[in-house]
């Protein structure tokens, strides 16, 4: 035994430098723009007010063309809902195994929280790829219409003109919707 860990340490003596040496550095992939992203995740956080009411969950979203994985968390990391969208069309499962489906995410929103989320064009604008007028002085959106929805893009990851949002605003009626990216990660 005392044998063995005299190996050990000697082991873990040797390979002390080595595991502290810093990391080769892999040369970084420039990110596409905007307009060219057609998949990504992010994870961030989701509030939402409704008159008196207030909800907020983590969000882990990864977007492919033809497909979307959306996991809405609890605030201590348990899964409350998954939202799933692919060619077959839209199914929602919560955490207590409750299953909803319709043909797209609109209508699915409407099915479940009794009105539609601007959600079709959801991954252009998200990444803030849209058509607007209002624009700052980098040249990045500042506000969208979409659906009666008021889109406004209150951060940006960088000052650079090609950065993500890091929160957005969304706003319809009596409905508050506030999205906080944390950390985004291109798929191309």
């Amino acid at each position: 035994m005392v044998f063995s860990l005299r190996r050990r340490l000697l082991l873990s003596a040797c390979l002390l430098p080595v595991a502290c040496a810093a990391p080769l550095q892999q040369p970084a992939r420039p990110r596409p723009l905007r307009q060219a992203i057609v998949g990504f995740s992010l994870e961030g956080r989701l509030a939402v007010r409704r008159e008196q009411n207030r909800y907020s969950a983590g969000i882990s979203w990864r977007h492919a063309p033809g497909r979307d994985n959306i996991l809405l968390s609890g605030p201590l990391g348990q899964g409350l809902a998954e939202l799933v969208r692919d060619e077959s069309g839209a199914r929602l499962t919560t955490a207590e195994r409750h299953e909803y489906s319709a043909p797209d995410l609109e209508q699915l929103s409407a099915q479940v929280f009794g009105f539609a989320l601007p959600l079709t064009g959801m991954a252009h604008w998200i990444v803030g790829d849209v058509e607007t007028t209002q624009r700052d002085t980098a040249a990045r959106p500042l506000t969208l219409v979409v659906d009666g929805w008021n889109i406004d893009y209150l951060d940006w990851e960088a000052p650079r003109p090609d950065a993500l949002p890091m929160l957005i605003d969304m706003r319809r009626d009596d409905l508050e919707v506030r999205l906080k990216i944390t950390e985004w990660q291109d798929l191309q």
